[in-house]
This record gives C-alpha cells, sequence and structure tokens, in this order.
C-alpha cells in the first residue's frame, strides 16, 4: 500500500500580510507560512490508513527551496519521505499542479492519492477533481470517513443534502475536509526524525512537464476596505428609522 498526499503551503491567515508596491503580490516579509489546513487532514488520514493497512506515505509539493520546512513538518507527523517539485508560487495555478502530480502518480504508482479538498488562500477547490481526471481515475471530494476494503475505498462524502455514500476502485483521489479527522501534533522524537527523512527534488523537465502555460493569471491584489465606524443613536424609534432607511434591512 502507497498512499501519496498532495500538500501546499499557504500564508497563515492570522498574519498581517502587506502588498508590495504594485500590488502584484504580498510582500515576502509580510508572511509567515503553514501547512494548508485541509492538507493536514490529508496527511493524518494517510498516516491512520498506513496504520491500518501498513505500507508508506509519500508527500508531494511543488515550490521553491524554502518550501522545505513545510515538507518537514508533514514528515515529522509520521510520513515516510517527501518529493518536492522546483517551482514559483506565482507561476502556478489549479490546471498546472494537477498535470505535474499526474506526472508524480504515474512516476510513483500509488494506490490512494490524498488532497486536501482546497486551499485556503486561493479556495479554488480544483485540484483533486484535475487530477482524477488527467488520470482517469476514480474521485472521492469532500471526505469526512474512509474505509479501504480490498481495492475498494468506501468513502463518506459531505454534500449540500447531508452525508453520502460510495464505493470506488483503487487508484482514487479522495480530497479531505475538515471534518475527516483531528490532525496529530508532531512529537519531539517525529522531529527529530523528520530532519533525517529523504527528501527527493525534481525539476518540470525531468518530470516530463513541458506545457507550463496558466489558465489563470492573478493580475492584481486589493485589501479589504477599512471598517467603517459605527455611529450611536439616542432612542429605539432613531435605530428603527436608520435600519429602516439607511441600513434598509427592515
Amino acid at each position: 500500500m502507497k498512499i501519496l498526499v498532495a500538500i501546499k503551503r499557504v500564508i497563515d491567515p492570522d498574519a498581517r500580510i502587506r502588498l508590495n508596491a504594485d500590488s502584484s503580490g504580498v510582500e515576502e516579509e509580510s508572511v509567515e507560512y503553514k501547512v494548508n489546513p485541509f492538507c493536514e487532514n490529508a496527511i493524518e488520514e494517510a498516516l491512520v490508513l498506513q496504520g491500518a493497512h501498513g505500507g508508506e506515505v509519500v508527500l508531494v509539493t511543488v515550490g521553491p527551496e524554502d518550501v522545505t520546512q513545510t515538507i518537514r513538518s508533514g514528515l515529522a507527523m509520521g510520513a515516510d519521505r517527501a518529493i518536492r517539485i522546483e517551482g514559483v508560487d506565482t507561476e502556478l495555478d489549479s490546471d498546472l499542479v494537477a498535470r505535474i502530480l499526474h506526472k508524480v502518480v504515474e512516476r510513483e504508482s500509488p494506490n490512494v492519492i490524498l488532497l486536501g479538498k482546497q486551499a485556503v488562500d486561493g479556495d479554488n477547490n480544483q485540484v483533486g477533481q484535475l487530477l482524477a481526471q488527467y488520470m482517469g481515475a476514480s474521485q472521492a471530494c469532500f471526505a469526512s470517513e474512509v474505509v479501504l476494503e480490498g481495492e475498494q475505498a468506501k468513502v463518506t462524502r459531505e454534500v449540500d443534502g447531508g452525508l453520502e455514500t460510495i464505493s470506488i476502485p483503487l487508484p482514487a483521489v479522495i480530497t479531505a475536509d475538515l471534518r475527516l479527522n483531528e490532525p496529530r501534533y508532531a512529537s519531539l522524537p517525529g522531529i527529530m526524525k523528520a530532519k533525517r527523512k529523504p527528501i527527493d527534488v525534481l525539476t518540470l523537465d525531468e518530470l516530463g512537464v513541458t506545457d507550463t502555460a496558466l489558465k489563470i493569471e492573478v493580475l492584481s491584489l486589493e485589501l479589504p476596505p477599512e471598517r467603517q465606524a459605527g455611529s450611536m443613536v439616542e432612542s429605539v424609534d432613531d435605530l428603527l428609522d436608520k435600519l429602516k432607511n439607511e441600513a434598509r434591512v427592515l
């Protein structure tokens, strides 16, 4: 059993960020990175499945050399090894990442491919579905429970009407929702072991990815408008008047 887990680093949602001078991106000095929360669920589920069925958990990500810290945090949770594909965050989109991961899948031949259902920076929710399409494999998105039964995966997934349980053949792409599990904290021994675990570094040329054209291009970013100060009213009648005539919510 081999489980491939695709992970991504994202800007810490609690960090105060600053845009660069031309608003084309974020000042690197103003950000801190962390593992995408949904990716942590994917790593945890891979480790749970490994505990039940044995095998190997392999992490994969696309990014520059400094993304290694993100990889090490996943290895500290218990993954066996990792693969980093050389890339630049601003030169990637969901489709290109899916095509890169497809090449990694061909190279590694995993039984299960786990991803977070989406990244909290772009919120695109596309890579898992695109990867399954390129692989010609079955998929189960928004998983809240995963059970492997022979060559099948029984997945309970969250849908608009509640929960849906489906059975899909392996190899399969499964994307993790937050309710799938509670990610473990890395232990001190795990952190020490992570420093010695191998991280293979590959280029797009080595993977055979020649088409790097983007389907989506970010032109500029804007900070949200500053919140307007509130106002005091002297009576309930004044409040009702403002809600009705100014806010128009009554």
